[in-house]
């Protein structure tokens, strides 16, 4: 069975509403739906706390899951925040760029979740949209709707690990206010919103996707049998080299997608 770490966020004992005494306390949370999708795949899951040594931890993971969270501090992409650019974790920044780091320099599958997926095109040099148009032609931030309305589609690049998981084009939800703007090297843009948000992404060199949607509010959504796949495979000493399972993609350059220049996308 692989061990797959979570990523989570520390948040203080009044935010998780703790009585009187215990509301300096640091307190740790890991959205449970994460950790279910693993487990419902047969993989372990374990949750991987701040203190850690990153690449310690990496050294007995199969998997690693980057989960939501908070705006990534623009001064890791060579920005100055916004002014809708929200609270942001410097501890956690470093804690998970090291894990990705560690990760992909041992091989082993990572799957990028919204915060996550903005993350990994950070450490690849990419730098993102601070906060998306409220006008936009798609709403992306959440508002009051429920997690699991598909809100909008995306469109699946031919050749890649989206296409052969979802098809052409799937129905997706959308927690986010910042998005994917210059991608980071290495990195190939299999998913795109209709209005050229980019939604997915897929490693050229490395077995890592990663979703700017919250797969894990869906009932067994296939991008968890694949980082539960890929993990099983690397314990047994058949490690990946790319997103696909099924075969070696030959394409590692999509053809050009829409870039959302002027329009940036919200994240939970």
């Amino acid at each position: 069975m692989p061990l797959i770490g979570l990523s989570g966020r520390r948040l203080s004992g009044a935010q998780m509403g703790a009585p009187a005494g215990f509301v300096d306390a640091p307190a740790d949370l890991y959205l449970s739906e994460y950790a279910i999708n693993v487990s419902a795949t047969g993989g372990l899951p374990v949750h991987l706390p701040l203190d850690a040594d990153p690449v310690a931890l990496v050294e007995r993971l199969d998997g690693l899951l980057l989960a939501g969270g908070e705006d990534v501090t623009p001064a890791r992409y060579g920005q100055t925040p916004g002014p809708r650019t929200g609270p942001s974790s410097a501890e956690r920044d470093t804690f998970e760029l090291a894990l990705a780091a560690a990760a992909i320099a041992r091989g082993i599958p990572v799957l990028g979740v919204c915060r996550g997926a903005q993350l990994l095109n950070v450490l690849r040099g990419g730098t993102l949209i601070q906060h998306l148009p409220d006008d936009g032609p798609i709403s992306h931030v959440p508002g009051d709707r429920p997690r699991r309305e598909r809100a909008h589609t995306v469109r699946t690049e031919p050749g890649s690990l989206f296409r052969e998981l979802y098809g052409e084009q799937p129905g997706v939800n959308t927690f986010h206010h910042q998005a994917v703007d210059t991608v980071g090297r290495g990195i190939r843009v299999t998913a795109v919103a209709p209005d050229g948000v980019i939604e997915g992404l897929e490693f050229t060199d490395a077995p890592v996707v990663a979703t700017q949607w919250h797969p894990e509010v869906f009932d067994a959504d296939p991008v968890f049998a694949w980082l539960t796949a890929a993990s099983r495979a690397f314990a047994a000493g058949h490690p990946i080299h790319s997103p696909s399972l099924g075969h070696s993609p030959s394409q590692e350059h999509s053809p050009a997608v829409p870039q959302p220049s002027a329009q940036p996308a919200l994240q939970h």
